[in-house]
């Protein structure tokens, strides 16, 4: 992060999640047209829902609580998303290739995720939820 934090848009992991939403989009539109309503349905949901979720955390970010359920609702996406990948490897219906970007971004998003819980926990709570 650079600078003060004055909105969501200003975090790095907010960030990091919008760019792997838009890879999850553009790898979706390579799955089998069969898979439009499924796998590519729900990896657009679990991807779009990590910034989403980041973004609705940081309203709450006066109160530490509340923000660390949105971020861990962040991470629950990120883990569904990982696993999806995962599986449309497994099934080979994208190469190991046209992974490796969204591979990297699901790693580095993962770990600032991981981080601002971290971050978050070292803030008392303010009893207020």
């Amino acid at each position: 992060m650079r600078g003060h934090i004055r909105q969501f848009r200003d975090l790095d992991v907010w960030q990091a999640g919008m760019d792997l939403a838009v890879l999850t989009y553009g790898l979706t539109a390579k799955l089998p047209p069969d898979e439009r309503f499924g796998l590519s349905s729900q990896m657009r949901r679990a991807a779009i829902s990590i910034p989403t979720n980041v973004a609705e955390g940081h309203a709450f970010r006066t109160r530490p609580r509340a923000y660390r359920r949105y971020v861990r609702i962040a991470l629950g996406s990120f883990a569904e998303l990982e696993t999806q990948v995962e599986l449309t490897m497994r099934l080979q219906m994208l190469s190991e290739e046209s992974l490796k970007p969204m591979q990297h971004q699901l790693k580095r998003t993962g770990q600032l995720l991981h981080g601002l819980l971290r971050a978050l926990r070292s803030i008392k709570d303010d009893n207020r939820d």
